[in-house]
This record gives structure tokens, sequence and C-alpha cells, in this order.
């Protein structure tokens, strides 16, 4: 006989499992239903795109490999929870943020500036392609003022 957590949804059966958390208990298809779509991870997506150019611009090429990481990581995420998305996803990151990868690896900032602009570009039409032309994203005019985007200083 399934059990039920009291206070919640949750019905354990032989082919749903249910995890067990202290505030109660959660299916696996109520697991599912909570994932980030990428109307949520763009939203980072598109913060970490707009460090990433600074980072680059201030010498901080530490920071702007860690901003592409941490955006195939997402992208990866992307490909999961909306697995009709993957083929896009996958040709972004094998081309404009490959570029820029190894621009970023050269540290050579007009190839930088070059890779990243067209990211920019095929942004704005993989968004037009997959039915959100809506969505047109721009490189804010100032960088963000919460990180420190120059060169890292020696520790010492």
């Amino acid at each position: 006989m399934p059990k039920k957590a009291a206070g919640t949804t949750a019905t354990s059966t032989p082919t749903q499992p249910v995890g067990h958390t202290r505030h109660g208990e959660l299916t696996l298809d109520q697991l599912a239903g909570i994932q980030p779509g990428l109307g949520r991870l763009m939203v980072e997506v598109g913060e970490r795109y707009w460090i990433l150019y600074y980072a680059a611009q201030g010498g901080n090429w530490e920071l702007a490999a860690h901003q592409l990481h941490q955006i195939q990581s997402l992208f990866k995420a992307g490909a999961i929870t909306r697995p009709k998305m993957a083929k896009y996803l996958e040709a972004y990151d094998q081309g404009y943020l490959a570029a820029m990868a190894a621009a970023i690896e050269a540290r050579d900032l007009m190839a930088f500036e070059k890779a990243y602009r067209r990211g920019i570009d095929g942004a704005n039409a993989l968004h037009q392609a997959t039915g959100h032309g809506e969505i047109q994203w721009q490189l804010p005019p100032t960088p963000p003022l919460h990180l420190a985007l120059g060169p890292r200083k020696p520790k010492g």
C-alpha cells in the first residue's frame, strides 16, 4: 500500500520512490517539476555573460574563465531539464563559447571581443529561431560594481 506523508501530496509506490526531507516528502515527479527551465537559467547566464565581458576587459582572465565555465555548466543543466533545446545549447557552446575560451586561454583581448560580440548575435539569432524573438540580449554599458574586475593582485 502506498504511504503518504502527513501534510504532503507525496505518495510512495513501487515505481515512484519518495525522497525524505526534514520538511516533508517529495516524489520524483515533484522533484522533476521544480527543476529550473531555461527561463530561470538564462537570467544567470545573462549575468555571467555580462561579468565575463568586463572581467576580460579588465584583464581578470581568471574571472573571465570562471564565468565562462559557469555558463557552460548552466547550459549542461538546461540540456538536461529541457532536452529539446539541447542541440541549440550544445551548438552555442561548441561554436561561440569555444571561441571565447580559446581567446581567454591566449589572453587575446581582440579575439575575445570579436568572439564575444559574435556570441551576442548568435544568442539573439537562437532566441528568434526558438520562438523567443522578444528576447534580444545586449551588453550593459557599465560593468557590474559588486566585483573587482581588474587583474588579480599577487598574494603576499
